[in-house]
């Protein structure tokens, strides 16, 4: 076997490789030995047919497997004594003459291909201790537990009938029915039956409930409304439609009190609890988020500490993934690049620099986490998958095999849990300081912190 190096560029290399003939018929008549044993032809004991005779009968079968045993063994030697690490799968060229193939499968010419690899760059990594970061923080105040508790009051305020011949009122709650129409026609999902409507709770479509105000237990109305651009519904989203809309009955919101009552009827045994339990819950939400905004400040130091030139396939193919969902989006939501401020081209550049900070991070984490023999126990790993698992109640045997029975999906499932140990290995070495800020600036978020 000849292999000559033929391209390096870059991340790029190319080889050409020459399995000589008679390699090939050694390895051919090698492997028909094997099956000897094994194959039944008539005419013929078992073990005793002739290799000549396997050979006119399952030479062209067995050679084919031959050449694709060889391909592989000769790719996987260069790899090794190149010591490469590749950032996609080789691309093997074998020849398109019919003939030369021909010749080839039949024992009378020497095998010759090329192979095209892509290779990852070598990763110098910084040095963590350089790295220096701050944390925000926020105590969790009273009044932040007060207006949870008041929401949650909100969501159980009881409500009281009003008289015969009370008009609605802002903040009431109407039962009503209604058929909606589009250019005079009904759509699918306009119509309802005994709906109830908190007035002011901007739950329907903008202008709908102010528009209930005024009206009458048997009252019916006109609403004329516009769905909004970025409406679930296709068909729906900036369209005019009209609903005619009967009010049943109207009730008037009572008093909301923040007692022991509250707490039980959300399954606390008091008002104390109830707040010990709003005050951890609350803890939790800052703790997060101080852990995301500590985490890009150290995903964007990493960046800018690590620079090097990424495999373009790998951006491409992050790219593709990251285009297609933001595409997607925007055909569900009806809208164009225009109507984001942008055009197509500005949003695709801006796109790839993305795909590729992602992919360049991706490398530097899993370079960190390879030099320092970061793993994810598999005890961490069944976790992850049963708490998926109750995501789907029901279904939790399913989702059990379907992660154990697919190494992709169970990757997908692993590679998040890595980057957080990863995180937290260069946090323990980098030196954090806490930052005291308000609530407001701690859940306030930058522009691009979506994105990257």
């Amino acid at each position: 076997m000849q292999v000559t190096e033929t391209l390096s560029e870059g991340l790029k290399r190319e080889f050409k490789v020459v399995v000589g003939k008679n390699d090939l018929e050694s390895r051919l008549d090698n492997r028909l030995a094997e099956i000897k044993d094994r194959v039944r032809l008539n005419g013929f004991r078992p073990g005793k047919v002739p290799v000549a005779h396997l050979k006119k009968v399952y030479g062209r079968s067995v050679m084919a497997e031959t050449i694709e045993a060889v391909v592989r063994e000769a790719n996987a030697k260069i790899v090794t004594d190149h010591n490469f690490k590749l950032a996609m799968e080789p691309k093997v060229n074998l020849p398109e003459d019919q003939a030369e193939i021909e010749k080839v499968v039949s024992g009378d010419a020497d095998l010759a291909y090329t192979v095209a690899l892509e290779v990852l760059p070598p990763i110098p990594l910084a040095d963590f201790k350089s790295i220096k970061l701050e944390r925000p923080v926020a105590e969790v105040s009273e009044e932040e537990i007060t207006d949870t508790l008041k929401r949650i009051a909100e969501q159980g305020r009881p409500y009281t009938p009003k008289g015969e011949g009370a008009a609605v009122e802002d903040g009431d709650k109407v039962t009503i029915s209604f058929t909606g129409t589009l250019d005079g026609k009904p759509f699918e999902g306009g119509t309802g039956e005994d709906v109830g409507v908190n007035v002011g709770s901007k739950t329907f479509i903008p202008g709908f409930e102010e528009q209930l105000i005024g009206m009458k237990a048997g009252d019916t109305r006109t609403v004329k409304v516009r769905f909004p651009t970025n409406y679930l519904s296709e068909q729906l989203a900036g369209k005019e439609a009209e609903f005619e809309v009967t009010a049943k009955s109207i009730e008037a919101p009572g008093e909301v009190v923040i007692d022991d009552n509250l707490a039980k009827t959300v399954g606390m045994e008091s008002l104390e609890k109830l707040r010990e339990m709003v005050k951890d819950r609350l803890a939790r939400d800052h703790a997060a988020m101080s852990r995301a905004k500590l985490k890009r400040q150290l995903l964007d130091q990493l960046d800018e500490l690590h620079k090097f030139e990424v495999p373009p396939s790998m951006v491409e193919e992050e790219f593709n993934a990251v285009w297609s969902q933001v595409k997607g989006d925007l055909d569900a939501q009806n809208r164009t690049f225009a109507d984001e401020g942008t055009t197509e081209e500005k949003a695709q550049e801006d796109y790839r620099r993305i795909a590729n900070r992602r992919v360049r991070l991706g490398l530097v984490l899993a370079e960190i986490g390879e030099k320092n023999n970061i793993k994810v126990p598999d005890e961490e790993l069944t976790r992850a998958v049963v708490e998926r698992a109750r995501q789907y109640p029901g279904q939790e045997q399913q989702v059990w095999d379907f992660y154990r029975k697919n190494p992709q999906a169970m990757a997908q499932l692993r590679a998040p849990l890595f980057e957080e140990k990863v995180v937290d290995f260069i946090c323990e070495l980098a030196t954090v300081t806490d930052k005291p800020v308000s609530r407001e600036e701690l859940f306030k978020q930058d522009e691009e912190s979506a994105a990257a």
